[in-house]
């Protein structure tokens, strides 16, 4: 754990303004501190000589003046700081939310040059270790990383970068005051105040390991604590959620013995750190103790340097107590880089750096409502992250516009992995994706349009559609957030959900709790088919949208698809061939690889 995280360093980059801010009104501050120690001095030794009030007023005067401007400055620095931590944990965390989900999140700063994106295939593999033995984060675990964790970085860019860069210049200022003033006092300090950092350093080698130790319990706790809550229907059925219980407050015992043991290293550091500038100062205050008995220095010198000695080795104590208080952000600091470092590109990791084309072109008619592009997929494999065997290898396949395809297999056979590399979830490794004109002409490869772009153009229903604790409007607008009440009661009706919404308490105002957990599966999978029609996208994409259906909810379903694909190109993923009827072209994938169309 290295003082200065070149990485952080470059994060508060976008923040130097306030940083800067900071460290200013910090320099400034002790300019006033220096001024304020003379003044101290004067009236101190002026009233010890017998001067009166009279004399000594413009020196009081001047000493609650400097007071006053001293705690303004004060609460600006504090207010800088804060606010440059809160703009850089933010940079930060919404560019591990734009890396993990694959979806820019407005305000993300551009991620540096072959940085991957994870995106849902590559969030869904983080179980625990992965194919190579390596620790990889769960969801609960990027939960706590991201707010938690993240949170933490206050101390590290309010308080210890700011103090970082007092910490050098404020003592070599006092150093310059104290040897105008006394040479012999200045050497003092200077021969003693290089003990600080370096029992700094000591402390800090020794606390890196119960720091991290503490960071990777408190994941842990997280992401065992949201399995848990997760799988707690299943656990209660076998009547396994005491034991769970007990393991949950095992590992919480664990975090707290880990939290109280590096708090008491913190403490025990502190009281070094405050004994050796005691012990400076003393030394300080003997040796001109003495001089002042002999008469080898003036009362106002002497009194000026013992006010001043204990300001040359403050902001280094500061620094350590800062270092220690900000130990668990930089801890979580570098978990985040590690999940930003992990590569999900093509080609084993490798950024695709050929040559882009301009794909506005190619993108823009379809957005003006035109027919689809059409989609060639030459050669595609994709083998996932840790796994050695493909899910997909060699497909060859077209899509037309206006066709409707229908993808069948066992499970696994690699239908939803050709789903996915078609939504942007994944890239592939090995071939190409190849969007082109209706005409078949003035094609591109899919990695060159931007994936928001791309998506515009795609209606997606899946299996299992994940449904908002909102309203059952709110959600329905997910497909299309400007569209109106009456054009999400219409979508309602084309995916058969309108009549069943309406008997709802409050209708389309009814909170349908976390994954909609008001409604059955199969009015679930209607209100995702609302959504595609709402969205009115040329291309529809549908995963299984049958599958645990009864037989009457599935005939709503399957009249509702019906009409969703009217007009537009479609792929329905499903085991079985009952769709026939609505498809014009049949595929058969096994084992990854796909037959003829029939």
């Amino acid at each position: 754990m290295k003082p200065l995280d070149p990485r952080l360093v470059r994060t508060a980059g976008a923040v130097r303004v306030h940083l800067a801010v900071t460290v200013v009104c910090g320099v400034a501050v002790t300019a006033l501190v220096l001024a304020q120690a003379w003044l101290l001095a004067r009236v101190i030794s002026g009233a010890a000589e017998g001067e009166g009030i009279a004399e000594l007023s413009w020196a009081i005067t001047a000493v609650a003046a400097v007071a006053l401007v001293r705690a303004a400055l004060s609460y600006g620095s504090e207010a800088a700081a804060l606010h440059s931590a809160a703009r850089a944990k933010s940079q930060l965390r919404r560019r591990l939310i734009a890396h993990v989900t694959g979806v820019a999140v407005p305000g993300s700063p551009e991620p540096p040059p072959g940085e991957p994106d994870g995106g849902p295939v590559w969030l869904s593999g983080q179980t625990g270790p992965d194919g190579e033995g390596r620790s990889t984060p769960r969801a609960g675990e990027l939960a706590t990383l991201a707010t938690r964790g993240l949170d933490a970085l206050d101390d590290y860019f309010a308080r210890y970068l700011p103090q970082l860069v007092l910490a050098v210049l404020v003592p070599l200022a006092v150093l310059a005051v104290v040897a105008r003033a006394d040479w012999i006092s200045a050497l003092v300090i200077a021969l003693t105040i290089p003990l600080i950092p370096v029992f700094m350093a000591l402390v800090g080698w020794h606390t890196q390991a119960r720091t991290q130790r503490q960071w990777r319990l408190l994941n842990r706790l997280g992401g065992h604590f949201l399995d848990v809550v997760e799988g707690l229907p299943t656990l209660a059925v076998f009547r396994r959620a005491k034991a769970q219980a007990a393991i949950i407050r095992r590992i919480t015992d664990e975090h707290r013995h880990a939290t109280m043991g590096t708090l008491r290293v913190a403490f025990l550091s502190a009281l070094v750190l405050e004994l050796l500038a005691t012990i400076a100062v003393a030394l300080v205050a003997v040796e001109i103790g003495l001089r002042l008995m002999y008469g080898m220095v003036d009362y106002q010198t002497a009194l000026l340097v013992l006010i001043l000695a204990p300001e040359a080795y403050l902001p280094l104590r500061e620094v350590g107590a800062r270092f220690h208080a900000s130990m668990e952000g930089v801890a979580a600091a570098e978990q985040v880089f590690a999940v930003l470092d992990e590569r999900t590109d093509r080609q084993g990791g490798q950024p695709d750096r050929r040559p882009r084309p301009d794909s506005r072109a190619l993108v823009r008619p379809c957005l003006d409502g035109c027919a689809a592009p059409r989609i060639r997929l030459e050669r595609v494999s994709l083998t996932y992250p840790g796994r050695t065997v493909p899910a997909l290898s060699q497909v060859s396949l077209v899509v037309r516009p206006g066709r409707r395809l229908l993808l069948t297999g066992p499970s696994g056979s690699g239908k939803s992995s050709l789903l996915a590399l078609l939504l942007r979830f994944a890239e592939p490794t090995g071939g190409e994706i190849l969007v082109e004109r209706p005409s078949g002409t003035g094609g591109a490869p899919l990695s060159h349009i931007p994936a928001d772009r791309w998506r515009e153009l795609i209606a997606w229903v899946p299996q299992h559609p994940y449904l908002f604790d909102d309203t059952v409007m709110d959600n329905i607008r997910l497909g299309r957030p400007e569209a109106s009440v009456a054009e999400v009661r219409r979508a309602a009706e084309l995916a058969e959900a309108h009549d069943f919404v309406s008997t709802l308490p409050q209708g389309y105002g009814t909170r349908l709790g976390e994954r909609g957990t008001r409604l059955s599966a199969g009015q679930r999978q209607r209100i995702a088919l609302a959504r595609a029609f709402l969205r009115d996208a040329p291309i529809v994409l549908l995963d299984e949208p049958t599958a645990h259906l009864d037989p009457d909810n599935a005939a709503a379903v399957r009249r509702a698809v019906a009409r969703l694909l009217e007009g537009r190109t479609g792929i329905i993923v499903a085991h079985d061939t009952g769709w026939s009827e609505l498809v014009d072209e049949t595929a058969h994938i096994n084992g990854g690889r796909i037959g003829a169309l029939l």
